[in-house]
Formats: structure tokens, sequence, C-alpha cells
């Protein structure tokens, strides 16, 4: 099963965002994530329906943040991209009258409940500010990463 990165995706240009003075366009983000800009228009409407992201079009146009960053979850943004599933797990629904079946299912459901339960109450606890800090505090450790590095035409 494919991973559905959106939310992993989201957080990475919000970061850019935060980093950069002035709007981004969706071709510039797009190249940070190696993706298409329509990808990146697509996804971010949703945060512009929420009011943490703005843009404007034509030039000297692109995306900025709308909110502060302190004031923003990593839950906030979880739940502007759609809220994806948190696990690819799932259990066999092939033989709903088996005990086994049920007893194992029974297991599963509780653990999945309480494991994601406790995945988006951390959501929740963590800032876009927090998430800039730790970036900040790794840029001195190590070069560039690709997507930080200019791009020549």
């Amino acid at each position: 099963m494919k991973r559905d990165s959106r939310l992993s995706s989201v957080l990475h240009v919000l970061l850019h965002m935060a980093q950069h003075d002035g709007p981004l366009t969706s071709e510039t983000l797009a190249r940070m994530l190696g993706t298409n800009p329509v990808v990146v228009r697509r996804t971010l409407a949703s945060l512009r329906e929420r009011g943490y992201v703005a843009s404007a079009k034509g030039p000297g146009g692109g995306w900025t943040l709308a909110r502060d960053l302190g004031t923003v979850t990593l839950l906030d943004i979880y739940r502007a991209v759609g809220e994806p599933t948190v696990f690819a797990m799932g259990h066999r629904l092939e033989h709903p009258e088996c005990a086994v079946e049920q007893a194992v299912n029974a297991a599963l459901d509780s653990a999945f409940r309480d494991a994601e339960a406790l995945l988006i109450a951390r959501l929740g606890e963590v800032t876009l500010a927090e998430l800039a800090a730790s970036f900040a505090r790794r840029m001195p450790r190590r070069p560039l990463p690709a997507c930080e590095r200019p791009h020549h035409a």
C-alpha cells in the first residue's frame, strides 16, 4: 500500500515559507518537493480556506503564511489536508462469522484506536513554531539539503 505523504509534504512547504521573506510560487514549492505545481496549488488551497496560508496572483505573487507559526499545530494541518489514514494496516474481513477473525479484529481495532488517539494527541501538542525551531537547530550541522539549494535554470 502506498504511503500518504501529504502531511509531511505540507509541513515541508510551510517550513520553507516560514524561512523565506516574501511569497513563494507554486512552481518554486513544487521543485522543492519534486512534484507538480498543480499538486501544490490543490494542497495549499485547503490551507488557504482555513486561513493558514494566503496567495496572490501575478508578478510578485505566490504563497505566504497567514498565521503565526505558534498558533498552528500539526493537528491543525493534519485536519486541513483531509485527515489522511494514520495506519496502512487493517484487518481481514474475509469471514466475518469466523470467531478467530472476530477476536483478532477486536484486538486490532482496540490497538489501532489507542495508537491513533495517541498520535492525534501528540500532533495537537506540537506547533509549527516548534517544528521551525527544530529545523533551525539542525541547519548549522550540515550543508544545505537538496531542497534548500538554489535552483539554476
